[in-house]
């Protein structure tokens, strides 16, 4: 951890630590304290150098520290408070998979969004549920929106063909099957 701190220090580049809260307690200690003494160089300004891992060297002020943690996971350390004061607490929460398919929808032109993402959401919740948990299996937000975008294609398509006074609500129905 130290030598990735030093090369953020020395090219001002942001660094992201995903689930910072997984390493052990001794090594969380370790980092808070080079964490905390970059960011003293940082407020300080002037001539920011800093001793890291044995080394002098000038801090750019570009430089950037964030972390994630994941609170679910089992193995986790609890964050020092010393390093908690480091950092500003970010929460985030599930997206609302049935409120973003409604909204796709209604952007592709179904008049029957609701009722469309009604249906939609929960048969992507039960094939993420029932399905195996292969790797091409992907049920996700990102191929949920796919298959939305999809449809309003095909709807499109078929508009162009048929015509708008042909095509019914039922056939918004037909797209999604």
């Amino acid at each position: 951890m130290g030598r990735i701190l030093v090369g953020l220090c020395q090219v001002g580049a942001w660094g992201c630590f995903d689930e910072f809260n997984r390493l052990e307690e001794r090594m969380l200690s370790a980092v808070s304290q080079q964490i905390q003494t970059i960011q003293e160089a940082v407020r300080a300004g002037g001539e920011m150098t800093v001793d890291l891992v044995g080394k002098r060297l000038n801090v750019n002020p570009n430089i950037g520290i964030f972390i994630t943690m994941n609170p679910g996971y089992s193995g986790r350390s609890n964050l020092p408070d010393n390093l908690k004061q480091l950092f500003r607490s970010l929460a985030m929460t599930q997206p609302d998979r049935q409120l973003i398919a409604q909204v796709m929808l209604f952007s592709q032109g179904f008049r029957t969004a609701e009722t469309l993402a009604n249906k939609i959401v929960p048969l992507f919740i039960l094939c993420k549920e029932q399905l195996s948990a292969q790797c091409h299996y992907d049920f996700g937000l990102r191929a949920l929106k796919y298959v939305l975008v999809s449809a309003g294609n095909v709807k499109r398509d078929k508009l162009a063909k048929v015509g708008a006074a042909a095509l019914e609500d039922v056939a918004e129905q037909q797209v999604i099957k």
